[in-house]
């Protein structure tokens, strides 16, 4: 048995990679910032993290 670690967050334009124990879990995905977690509403752009433009 293999236990994932690491993912991509789901936000889809979003290009980074999370562990999985410090990601945001929101319905069963996982996000690297809330402001993914939360779709960025409002107009929300980036997760804060540098090269990310999501």
């Amino acid at each position: 048995m293999t236990t994932v670690t690491q993912m991509k967050c789901a936000c889809e334009p979003c290009l980074c990679v999370v562990s999985v124990d410090q990601a945001v879990e929101k319905e069963g995905k996982y996000y690297c910032s809330q402001a993914c977690a939360d779709g960025h509403q409002n107009g929300q752009h980036g997760c804060g993290h540098t090269g990310c433009g999501c």
